[in-house]
């Protein structure tokens, strides 16, 4: 199964937008698949329908078997497929054809060394068992609109690691808040029984 996280799409408001800047976009999607083309993960950076990126891989591996096996890239009239094999599987993106070939194989590299550091393994299991920490180690990569961003391995391990340390941080203070309503509750509770004490006596 694909997975494509949430991103906001509002600068592809109109068909005339989307021409625009589907001329300029580099990487459409980033995907790891099977040889039979089947999606364990696909990340898209530009609006695109299940249907055209689940088209699109399908398409992949019928390609391949056609193609000169000593090149790492396949172009049909409208897409370029940049691949490279990893023990079973192949890591995949889609570009346009106006894309920087040699930029991309230089973002192919960065996922190839990403991907097993992710998934701690490179089988079918343990790419869909990180699927969404893979989704969020690409989007490190490949921003939105398909571009790549200047970033090492240990960048991305970094900031990945500052993101779970502050979403640990949230949570951690979430609960101190909580915790201290809790405690005033408490407090006033026992002042309001303390002074139903001294009324009762003095009554």
């Amino acid at each position: 199964a694909t997975c494509s996280a949430p991103r906001p799409r509002s600068y592809l408001s109109t068909p005339r937008e989307a021409g625009r800047c589907l001329r300029t976009m580099v990487v459409l999607s980033a995907a790891v698949c099977t040889k039979n083309g089947k999606a364990l993960m696909s990340r898209q950076f530009v609006d695109m329908t299940r249907i055209r990126i689940e088209g699109l891989l399908a398409a992949f591996p019928k390609l391949l078997g056609t193609g000169n096996q000593q090149h790492t890239f396949i172009e049909t009239d409208s897409v370029r497929y940049v691949y490279q094999p990893i023990e079973g599987l192949f890591l995949l993106l889609i570009t346009n054809k106006a894309s920087n070939i040699v930029e991309d194989l230089e973002t192919l590299r960065l996922l190839s060394k990403v991907l097993p550091d992710i998934a701690q393994g490179v089988t079918e299991e343990a790419v869909q068992g990180k699927m969404f920490e893979l989704v969020f180690a690409f989007d490190e990569v490949i921003t939105t609109g398909g571009y790549r961003e200047q970033i090492s391995l240990q960048q991305i391990q970094t900031n990945l690691s500052m993101e779970s340390h502050e979403e640990k941080l949230h949570k951690m203070i979430e609960q101190s808040k909580v915790a201290s309503a809790k405690d005033e509750a408490d407090r006033k509770a026992k002042t309001i029984r303390e002074e139903r004490k001294k009324m009762e006596g003095i009554g």
